[in-house]
């Protein structure tokens, strides 16, 4: 009996801090996404040579530390639209980023 409580209560605390989906109504805001990759670019923009390495390091020290929570958010599909556009590969870390395409 206590177990099946339990199991109740962990089920009921996963379903309340899932994300509920956007209606297709509401708006997206494009711009924190836009801003995380504008972050990146300009990083990239410093030296611009193809084969450029963007460490772990330079991810927390130059883009994670600086992100609000709505570009926290947006990290990951900018991120991937900017590895989609072709800019750069992430290495198997997931966090090394290497630049394959001039800014």
């Amino acid at each position: 009996m206590k177990s099946s409580l339990k199991n109740k209560r962990n089920n009921s605390a996963a379903k309340s801090t899932a994300r509920k989906p956007l209606s297709k109504d509401k708006q997206i805001d494009l711009t924190p996404k836009n801003e995380v990759k504008e972050m990146f670019i300009n990083w990239f923009k410093k030296n611009n040579n193809i084969g450029q390495i963007m460490t772990k390091q330079d991810v927390v020290q130059n883009i994670l530390t600086k992100l609000n929570a709505k570009q926290d958010d947006a990290l990951e599909e900018a991120m991937n639209e900017l590895k989609k556009d072709g800019l750069f590969e992430i290495k198997e870390d997931g966090v090394t980023l290497v630049l394959t395409k001039i800014c």
